[in-house]
C-alpha cells in the first residue's frame, strides 16, 4: 500500500524556479525590497545555477589546471587532483550561493523539490512523500537548459559523457572522442588534450566554428592541432558500439576508437516536465519559453530568465536578464532585451576567442563597406605578452565600417581574449573609434597594446 503524500498549501508574492543566476538575483532582490519570495530548486548540487556547479567555473578550473601541467607530472595523477581541486572550489560557493539567501528573511527556499504547473501561477511542487500547492502573484521561470542528447545507438552508453559527466570522468581517457565542433567540443578538447589525452574531433559540418570567419576557424583549429588535438569534418556519428573496455564511434567516415567519448552538440531549453501548457504558457522551437523583449511569456505576470528563454547561453546574459524582470516589478518599466549591444562571448580555449559585433562575412551580408584589419598574433611587434607567456598562437581581427570608422566587430583568438573583448565590446557601444584605439596608450606589456599596431592602416 502506497502512503499518501503529506500535502500543504501557501500562496507567494514571487515564485522562482530554478537557483540560476537571474533567479537568485531576482529572489534576493525582491525579498529585501519586502516582497514574499519562494524559490523551488530541485537539486541542492544545483544551488547556485549551472555556470557555478557544472557550467563557466568549474571548467575554466580544469582549463586552468591543464594550462599549467608540467610535462613530467602523471596525466592520470595529476588529471584526479585537478578534479579535486575543482570540487572543493565548487563545494565552497554552492555554501556561498545559499548562505547569500538564508539571511533574507523574506525569500522561502525549497530545495530537492520537482515543480510542475497546475494552472496559470499554480505550482506543484514535490520532494519526497513532501507536496506543496504554491500560488503566486508572480512566476519566473529559471530552469536552465541542458545537454542535447545524441540521438543514435549506444549513446546511452557507460563510456558516454556529456559536458558534465565528462567532468568526473576516471581514469582520464588515453583515448578521447569530442562529437561536435562547437565551442563547448572545442573547450573541452583544448583541456583534455593538455591534460594528456590523445583527442578526436568528429564533426558533421565541413569546418568547426561554422559561424565564424574561415580565417578565424582556420586560426583556432591550428591551436588545436598544435596541441595534439585530431580534427575530422564532414562526418557524422551513426552509432556508438562498446565492448566492454572501449567504445567505437561509428561514422559515416572512417571509424574512432575511444576510452570515452564526449557528446558536445549543444544545449535544449530544460522545460519538460515542467506542465507549461497548464500554465497558458507557449513554448517553442527547441523547447525554449517564447517570451518578448521584456521577457514576459504569453500567460499573464510570467516571466523567463536566462538559458530557458532561447537567448544567449550566457551567464551574463542571464543576469541581465534579471535587471529587464527587476525593472518591470520595482522600477519604471524601461530595460529591455532590444537594449543590448555588443554583447562579447569568449570561448575558453588555449589561447581564448573573444567574439564581439559583426563578423567580416556578416557585416557583407548586412550590405556594410567594411575595412578589415588583422593580424596573426606572433606578428604582432608591439605585443610581447604572448612571447613572454609562451603562447603566440592566434589572430586579430577586427571589422571596421570604411566610412565613418566605427568598430562593427572583432574576433580576438589571443591570451587575455577574455578581458581585452570586454574593452572592444565597450568601445563599440559608446561610438569610439578605430583611430581612437588606435591612439591610445596602454599598460605595457600587455595584450591591448595590440591595438596600437594591429587596427593601423596599412603600409603600401
Amino acid at each position: 500500500m502506497t502512503e499518501s503524500l503529506h500535502t500543504e498549501s501557501l500562496h507567494t508574492e514571487v515564485l522562482v524556479i530554478g537557483w540560476g543566476k537571474a533567479g537568485k538575483t531576482l529572489a534576493g532582490a525582491l525579498g529585501r525590497a519586502g516582497r514574499s519570495v519562494t524559490l523551488v530548486e530541485q537539486s541542492a548540487d544545483m544551488i547556485g545555477g549551472t555556470c557555478i556547479n557544472i557550467g563557466c567555473v568549474p571548467t575554466k578550473t580544469l582549463v586552468h589546471s591543464a594550462e599549467v601541467r608540467r610535462e613530467g607530472d602523471d596525466p592520470s595523477a595529476y588529471f584526479r587532483s585537478a578534479v579535486e581541486r575543482r570540487d572543493t572550489l565548487i563545494g565552497k560557493l554552492n555554501a556561498a550561493n545559499k548562505a547569500m539567501l538564508e539571511p533574507v528573511k523574506q525569500v522561502r527556499l525549497v530545495v530537492g523539490s520537482v515543480a510542475e504547473f497546475t494552472g496559470p501561477r499554480a505550482v506543484r511542487v514535490t520532494g519526497g512523500e513532501d507536496e506543496l500547492e504554491i500560488t503566486a502573484d508572480t512566476v519566473i521561470i529559471n530552469t536552465g537548459a541542458l545537454p542535447r542528447p545524441l540521438d543514435v545507438p549506444g549513446a546511452d552508453g557507460p563510456r558516454v559523457h556529456d559536458s558534465t559527466s565528462i567532468q568526473h570522468v576516471d581514469p582520464l581517457p588515453a583515448r578521447l572522442a569530442i562529437v561536435g565542433g562547437g565551442p563547448i567540443a572545442l573547450e573541452f578538447a583544448s583541456m583534455f588534450a593538455q591534460f594528456g589525452s590523445e583527442v578526436t574531433i568528429l564533426e558533421r559540418g565541413e569546418r568547426i566554428l561554422r559561424g565564424e570567419d574561415e580565417d578565424v576557424g582556420d586560426s583556432v583549429r591550428a591551436a588545436l592541432e598544435d596541441q595534439g588535438v585530431r580534427i575530422t569534418t564532414g562526418v557524422e556519428a551513426t552509432a556508438l558500439e562498446d565492448d566492454g573496455t572501449q567504445v567505437t564511434v561509428q561514422t559515416t567516415g572512417e571509424p574512432v576508437v575511444a576510452d570515452a567519448v564526449l557528446v558536445a552538440v549543444g544545449r535544449v531549453p530544460a522545460t519538460e516536465g515542467l506542465g507549461l501548457a497548464a500554465a497558458g504558457v507557449e513554448v517553442g522551437d527547441g523547447g525554449k519559453v517564447v517570451v518578448d523583449d521584456l521577457l514576459r511569456a504569453s500567460a499573464a505576470d510570467v516571466w523567463a530568465v536566462g538559458d530557458v528563454n532561447g537567448g544567449p547561453q550566457q551567464t551574463y546574459v542571464s543576469y541581465d536578464d534579471h535587471r529587464i524582470v527587476l525593472s518591470q516589478l520595482t522600477g519604471d518599466g524601461s530595460r529591455s532585451r532590444a537594449d543590448r549591444v555588443a554583447v562579447p562571448t569568449t570561448i575558453f580555449l588555449t589561447p581564448p576567442l573573444g567574439r564581439v559585433g559583426l563578423s567580416e562575412s556578416e557585416a557583407a551580408e548586412a550590405g556594410r563597406t567594411v575595412d578589415v584589419y588583422a593580424k596573426p598574433v606572433a606578428k604582432i611587434a608591439v605585443m610581447p605578452r604572448p612571447k613572454t607567456l609562451g603562447e603566440t598562437h592566434g589572430l586579430i581581427k577586427f571589422v571596421v565600417d570604411a566610412e565613418t570608422d566605427e568598430i562593427l566587430g572583432a574576433a580576438l583568438h589571443t591570451v587575455d581574449a577574455q578581458e581585452l573583448i570586454n574593452l572592444v565590446a565597450l568601445a563599440m557601444r559608446t561610438g569610439t573609434t578605430r583611430q581612437q584605439l588606435l591612439d591610445g596608450i596602454w599598460t605595457h606589456p600587455s595584450s591591448t597594446e595590440a591595438l596600437n599596431e594591429v587596427l593601423a592602416p596599412p603600409r603600401d
